[in-house]
Order: C-alpha cells, then sequence, then structure tokens
C-alpha cells in the first residue's frame, strides 16, 4: 500500500466527513489514511472558507506587502524569532542550507480567547497600522482554517484507530502560524545567488499544513519513488499535507513528505506569487513519543522521544529564525 505513485494529489471533500452518512465518513477516513500513507498530500473542499473571504483575504495581504520595504520592517520582531510579525526578504532558509529564500511573509499566531494559561506562553500578534483590515481578515481566516485542520485530525485519530478526539486537547489553543507569503519579483535575476529559490526542499515543522491555492504555480512534491510532481489545486480547495510532528508520532505510518517552490522561467521572475499556508501546531507540552500501535518489528521506532515545543525550538535553530 505505501509503494502507490500517484501522478497528482488526490481530492477529497471535507464535507463527506463533516455532515455525510456514517459511510461517507469512513471513506472519507480510508482515502485520507490512503493518501497520507504514500504521499502525505491531499486537496480539500467543503472546509468553510468563501470565496469573498479568499478574494479579501489575498487583497489584504497584497496591500501589506506593496507596502515600502521599510515600513514594513517596522512590524519585524527579531527578538521573538520572527514569530509574529512581518520577517524580511531572504531571512529563512530550509535546513540543511545557508542561502535565503526568496519570500518575505507576515506570522499571525493563536488567539487565546478563554482563561487558559498557555496564553502566557505566547507573543501579542503584531497589527500593521497601515492596513487595518488585515487584523479583522487574518483573524478570521485563521479560525475557520483552525476548524478545518481540527476535523482533518479527527479523521487522521480515527484513521490511527484512535478516539476520534485524540488530538482535540492537544491542540486546543495550539501554537498554531497562519503565514501569508510574498514570493517577491525578481529584476534581475543574475543578481540573486545561483542556488536561490522561493522556497526550497523542505519538510513542515508542525502536525498539519493547510495551505490557501498559492497564485501561480510552483509547488512540486517529491512522489517516494525521487519524481517531482506539481501540486495543482483548483482556487477553492485547500492543499493539507503531514507535517513532521505527526510523522514523528507515528513513526512515518504517515508521510511528511518533502516539497518545494520552484523559480518560474526567467522570462517570469519578474512576477508576484503569494501563498498563505496555515501551520496546525499542538501545545507546546504535547508528547511526540511514537504511538505504540505504529512500532513493530518491521518499523522500529525511528525517533527519540521529545515534546512538540523542544522539536520547533530545534527546527527554528536549523531553518535560521531563532539562535543557537
Amino acid at each position: 500500500m505505501s509503494n502507490v505513485l500517484f501522478e497528482e494529489i488526490p481530492s477529497l471533500d471535507l464535507a463527506d466527513f463533516r455532515s455525510g452518512s456514517a459511510e461517507a465518513k469512513a471513506q472519507f477516513v480510508r482515502d485520507l489514511g490512503h493518501a497520507y500513507n504514500n504521499i502525505g498530500f491531499v486537496a480539500i473542499k467543503g472546509h468553510g472558507l468563501s470565496e469573498e473571504l479568499r478574494e479579501n483575504l489575498y487583497g489584504t495581504i497584497k496591500r501589506f506587502f506593496d507596502l515600502e520595504d521599510d515600513t514594513k520592517q517596522k512590524y519585524e520582531r527579531l527578538d521573538i524569532a520572527g514569530q509574529r510579525g512581518y520577517t524580511g526578504k531572504g531571512k529563512e532558509h530550509a535546513k540543511g542550507r545557508s542561502t535565503g529564500d526568496l519570500k518575505e511573509f507576515y506570522h499571525v499566531g493563536q488567539f487565546v480567547e478563554d482563561e487558559d494559561p498557555i496564553g502566557a506562553e505566547y507573543p501579542d500578534n503584531v497589527w500593521p497600522e497601515e492596513v487595518q483590515e488585515f487584523h479583522p481578515v487574518t483573524k478570521e481566516t485563521y479560525q475557520l482554517l483552525e476548524a478545518a485542520g481540527k476535523d482533518m485530525l479527527r479523521a487522521i485519530a480515527l484513521y490511527l484507530e484512535l478516539p476520534e478526539d485524540y488530538f482535540e486537547s492537544r491542540v486546543k489553543n495550539g501554537n498554531s502560524i497562519l503565514r501569508p507569503i510574498h514570493y517577491f519579483p525578481i529584476q534581475n535575476p543574475e543578481e540573486v545567488p545561483e542556488d536561490a529559490v522561493r522556497a526550497a526542499e523542505h519538510g513542515d515543522i508542525n502536525l498539519i499544513t493547510l495551505l490557501m491555492g498559492a497564485s501561480a504555480d510552483g509547488l512540486q512534491v517529491l512522489r517516494n519513488d525521487g519524481k517531482w510532481i506539481p501540486i495543482t489545486a483548483l482556487p477553492e480547495q485547500l492543499v493539507v499535507n503531514v507535517g513532521d510532528m505527526l510523522a514523528r508520532l507515528t513513526n512515518d505510518k504517515l508521510k511528511s513528505t518533502i516539497h518545494r517552490v520552484v523559480n518560474p522561467p526567467r522570462e517570469l521572475m519578474h512576477t508576484s506569487r503569494y501563498s498563505i499556508p496555515f501551520f496546525l501546531h499542538p501545545r507546546s507540552d504535547m508528547d511526540l513519543t511514537c504511538l505504540d500501535s505504529c512500532v513493530d518489528e518491521e518499523h522500529p521506532k525511528k525517533y527519540n522521544d521529545m515534546t512538540a515545543g523542544e522539536f520547533l525550538k530545534e527546527r527554528l535553530q536549523e531553518i535560521g529564525l531563532l539562535k543557537k
């Protein structure tokens, strides 16, 4: 089953899980598990984000990234490893690389609206005063994507033969991040490092990532036979992939697949590309020790025990956002 080679990522409808019959829900769980066993990616509709909200969100983030660099840099928070606010061009690089990616981005974090003491762990969100609608539209998007992500985790729990609400307490007010990204135009390609790309090959840190359809081609996933295939999704779909934390928890039963964003043809390097991933993180104290059910003689335990917070700190150092 783990040797199936997809030519494209499977498409699923989250409505089948959320409000379908018992049979439709069970089929969704099977199809999702099959995809995550093999390629680690699916495209889903039925996620709850309206076309109006998507258009408003994209318009808003474009207005922010169109600001002058020195204005955007007012919202850069180096003291918190860029976990909130703006991160400038070329500051982040993939694990194992030193060349910065050709992108800039903004981080919006959790909205703790109850008395949960975990709120004290998180830095405050940073809001650009020049784009007043940035706060309300990113908050609405964050909370809708978080809700969709929690339902995806319920399906994943059922596939792993865990209680359906296994992840619920572990992700409540979790350290999730909404990241609007701008892959900025390159007017003179010869002026950037030869090995610089929009986003070098990497795996995501978190449990799962929900990606709002990017505004141009370029996203590719590394299939398990070593072939790169393009990720294509309809505008109304989200691409949802397994992150490294979920791979650790399941001893790689669910695949955190390497992916990248390649540069466009030289004649299109002067164009912008936007994408908006939502990185669904658990609470920092979640235990990522491999599940007993995912370890056996054929699949010996691959990972040492650590919490989500410890793993996040290690990875932020590896990608250059946190000093060692």
